[in-house]
């Protein structure tokens, strides 16, 4: 399992125009191309683009840890004082996602890739 953060999403409000930027940026064509999500992929580090993602409370980018059990490390984070901003939600391909908020109302995301 990684070590640090594997995803950034950004929120945009145009995806077409985001998903030319971020191409010309990464030199690479995205892996995923939907109207939903565009995802990129530079060697480990995966880059998406959620044009919802304002919708959703995205203020600005997410960076998020991939973990092998998102509830428990959820409640870990509480316990050390976040918040949860987005509760445990399936995004669909087998990956959960939770958001949580610092004191500072920096928020980060947890990711598990459950394989189903």
């Amino acid at each position: 399992m990684s070590q640090g953060i594997e995803l950034f999403v950004y929120p945009v409000k145009d995806i077409a125009q985001a998903k030319a930027l971020y191409r010309t940026l990464l030199g690479t064509d995205p892996y995923v191309d939907g109207a939903y999500y565009v995802g990129f992929r530079v060697g480990e580090q995966e880059i998406g683009l959620d044009p919802h993602g304002h919708a959703k409370g995205m203020t600005g980018p997410i960076g998020y840890r991939q973990v092998s059990d998102i509830e428990k490390s959820l409640q870990s984070l509480l316990d050390a004082g976040a918040q949860v901003q987005q509760a445990v939600k399936n995004v669909g391909g087998g990956r959960l996602t939770a958001w949580v908020k610092d004191a500072a109302g920096n928020i980060t995301g947890l990711m598990q890739d459950t394989g189903s």
